[in-house]
């Protein structure tokens, strides 16, 4: 079982109005010489969770991190005009709580964090401070 560490929260960098379904993000990240999604959790608009990368293997979303970390992406984080903002609907936000507290109790030294609040990261991604948000779970 690898060791978790960290929990990290990204976006998918897709304007609010604009649809990124779980199959493109898996497409895309094929063209990108990923084996499949580097994410283990997809959250899109409509609420719905979708399995990535099993937990038991290595994520491809954070640079030097991936070793020890579980990766978690919602689809959003760009408004209508391609901008950096929180664009997580209630559902997307709900789905996402649910998921850290159940990722917590098998992780329960993991620090959550978004990517943006990683050293050396220079990204707005995933649009808001996982670390306050979600720092009582």
């Amino acid at each position: 079982m690898r060791k978790i560490e960290k929990i990290i929260i990204h976006c998918s960098a897709t304007r609010c109005n604009k649809s990124y379904s779980f199959e493109q993000l898996e497409r895309d990240h094929r063209r990108r010489g990923f084996g499949c999604c580097g994410y283990h959790y997809y959250i899109t608009r409509n609420g719905q969770l979708h399995f990535g990368r099993s937990e038991e293997v290595v994520g491809a979303h954070a640079k030097g991190f991936n070793a020890r970390s579980i990766g978690i992406c919602y689809e959003g984080g760009l408004d209508e005009d391609g901008y950096p903002a929180d664009t997580r609907n209630a559902l997307q936000k709900h789905v996402l709580f649910k998921l850290l507290q159940a990722l917590r109790a098998d992780y329960p030294d993991a620090e959550i964090l978004g990517h943006c609040e990683l050293p050396g990261v220079q990204k707005a991604c995933p649009c808001f401070l996982p670390s306050e948000e979600y720092k009582d779970i």
